[in-house]
């Protein structure tokens, strides 16, 4: 998956300047931030250095994750939202995924972090009419009336930076403001799965629907000890392996994911949850049914269902 080269060129332009080593330590100070201290309902990101090195590290990863979960929905309904909000924008990557694979017409987002506003706000002014025309307010995704409602709502990585009670609050929030889908995106961690997994439960019984990943709205048959997560891989450029002090031409962005509409929809018949099995003449797939969880061997001798499971990735949905 390829970052959008006018996003990529105008972030490099914000960069051009700065010095490498100061990135690299504001990129390294904030990983660790983020890691020791996400759910505790601190801010961990206040300045424009700060902002720069996430936008530079994290940017790639978010678009991609985001692509592949809006994708995945769109998958499962008939519904083209027109209008985002993303709330949590950060730098902007969920909106710019969004309006890679949505005809947009007007876009809104929502950061309590001044300096992800204005760096976010002038990278967008690179991109479409509706990045360009986009409005950033200053709220909070906790507070009990977001004032702002579209066809889509995004979170993307903002839901497991706040502490438990305000995450479902937010939760709420969100689903509130949403007319046709909300999506939410977190790390395809264990602690991630949980949250999305009690999200799950409380907008389910408040009448959403499932869209993706689920092919049922019954409670989730992982048992406790395993979660649910998909990987996008995504391109780097030159600037992001020296940041994250990597060599391989590409990152893989391990996420879970959450899709849900007003309107019943068309989820898929059968998810893959691993990577599947290659074996001479054999292919072994993980699957989440409409019923339970199932493994199943498909063979050489099954003709298009073998092709297809060749090309089948973790995440796809699979013929019965």
């Amino acid at each position: 998956m390829d970052f959008p080269l006018p996003l990529r060129t105008a972030l490099e332009a914000r960069l051009d300047g700065l010095s490498q080593s100061q990135l690299i330590k504001n990129a390294q100070t904030l990983s660790v931030r983020y890691r020791e201290k996400s759910g505790s309902g601190q801010r961990l990101l206040t300045t424009e250095a700060e902002a720069a090195a996430y936008a530079a590290t994290r940017m790639p990863a978010t678009f991609g994750a985001v692509s592949a979960a809006l994708s995945y929905a769109l998958q499962c309904t008939d519904l083209r939202p027109a209008t985002l909000l993303d709330a949590g924008a950060g730098t902007g990557a969920a909106c710019w995924a969004a309006d890679a694979l949505l005809n947009l017409s007007e876009i809104t987002c929502l950061d309590r972090e001044g300096a992800m506003r204005r760096l976010g706000e002038a990278l967008m002014k690179t991109g479409s009419p509706a990045l360009q025309s986009a409005r950033w307010i200053d709220r909070d995704v906790i507070k009990e009336n977001l004032g702002v409602t579209a066809d889509l709502v995004v979170a993307s990585y903002v839901l497991n930076e706040l502490s438990e009670e305000n995450r479902l609050k937010a939760a709420r929030n969100l689903w509130n403001a949403a007319g046709q889908m909300l999506l939410i995106v977190e790390p395809g961690t264990p602690a991630g799965y949980a949250h999305l997994r009690e999200i799950r439960s409380l907008l389910l019984k408040e009448g959403a629907h499932m869209a993706a990943p689920c092919p049922h709205e019954n409670a989730c048959p992982l048992p406790e000890d395993d979660w649910c997560h998909f990987t996008c891989r995504v391109a780097r450029s030159r600037l992001h392996k020296q940041l994250k002090s990597g060599d391989a031409p590409y990152e893989d962005e391990k996420f879970c994911y959450l899709a849900l509409t007003r309107k019943e929809c068309t989820p898929a018949i059968t998810r893959i949850l691993r990577h599947p099995r290659i074996d001479p003449g054999r292919i072994t797939l993980q699957l989440c049914t409409k019923e339970s969880l199932a493994v199943r061997e498909v063979r050489k001798k099954d003709g298009p269902l073998f092709k297809a499971a060749r090309k089948a990735n973790c995440g796809d949905s699979f013929p019965e």
